[in-house]
C-alpha cells in the first residue's frame, strides 16, 4: 500500500501528539537537514536576507519540508553558485501522525474490526506551523537576492496552501535593521558569533566599551 496524500493531514484537527515514552514506534522524519549551504559563514558575508511565510494554521509533513528543502537548494547551487548561500529550514516536524490500517483485500470483512479499537498506528511526522511563521530563510548576497526569492518561489510548489516571499530588512540572520548594524559595528558593540552577533550593551565594565588601556 502507498502512502497517503498529504491533504488527509493537512489540518490541525486534532491536539498536538509529539513522541514520548508512551507514543512509541515513530517512524524517522523524511528531512534530516535543516541548515543547508555556507551555514558557518561570518554574517557580514550574507548580508541580504528571505523568508518564505505561512499564511495558513495547518501542518506540513517532513516529506513536504524535505521536497522544499531539496528544491531551494538545487535552484540556489545552479544558479547563485554554491558558496553564496545559507538555506535554513525553520518549523520540525515534531508531530506525529496516525492511520487507522484496514484490510482492503477479498475477505477483509471477517477479518477487519471497522471502526472498533480506532485509534491509529504511529504513520509519519509533520510539523504545526501557524499564520506569519516563517518556513525557509535563505542569507546571500545582495545581488543574489532576486535569485533566492525564485528558489523559494519554487519550492512553495511543495507545500499545500498559501505561502508569501518576503525581503528581510533585518541583517542576514540578526535581529538588527541594515542601518542598525552598520551603527553599532561602527562603535564596536557587536562581536562574532558563528552566523549571528552578539550585541555588547552600554550595561557592565567600562573597558569592554573603551578598551583596558584606556579604562
Amino acid at each position: 500500500m502507498g502512502r497517503r496524500p498529504a491533504r488527509c493531514y493537512r489540518y490541525n484537527k486534532n491536539k498536538p501528539y509529539p513522541k514520548t515514552r508512551y507514543c512509541r514506534g515513530v517512524p524517522d522524519p523524511k528531512i534530516r537537514i535543516f541548515d543547508v549551504g555556507k551555514k558557518k559563514i561570518p554574517c557580514d558575508e550574507f548580508p541580504a536576507t528571505v523568508h518564505m511565510v505561512c499564511d495558513e494554521y495547518q501542518q506540513l509533513t517532513s516529506e513536504a519540508l524535505e521536497a522544499a528543502r531539496i528544491a531551494v537548494n538545487k535552484y540556489m547551487i545552479t544558479n547563485a553558485g554554491r558558496d553564496f548561500f545559507h538555506i535554513r529550514m525553520r518549523p520540525h516536524p515534531f508531530n506525529v501522525i496516525r492511520i487507522n490500517k484496514t484490510l482492503s483485500c477479498a475477505g477483509a470483512d471477517r477479518l477487519s474490526s471497522g471502526m472498533r479499537g480506532a485509534f491509529g498506528k504511529s504513520y509519519g511526522t509533520a510539523a504545526r506551523v501557524d499564520i506569519g511563521q516563517v518556513l525557509i530563510s535563505v542569507r546571500t548576497k545582495e545581488e543574489k537576492c532576486q535569485i533566492a526569492c525564485e528558489a523559494l518561489r519554487r519550492a512553495k510548489f511543495k507545500f499545500p496552501g498559501r505561502q508569501k516571499i518576503h525581503v528581510s530588512s533585518k541583517f542576514g540572520f540578526t535581529r538588527f535593521t541594515k542601518d542598525d548594524y552598520a551603527k553599532w559595528k561602527s562603535m564596536g558593540r557587536l562581536t562574532p558569533d558563528g552566523n549571528n552577533v552578539k550585541w555588547l550593551s552600554s550595561r557592565g565594565p567600562l573597558w569592554r566599551l573603551i578598551g583596558r588601556e584606556n579604562a
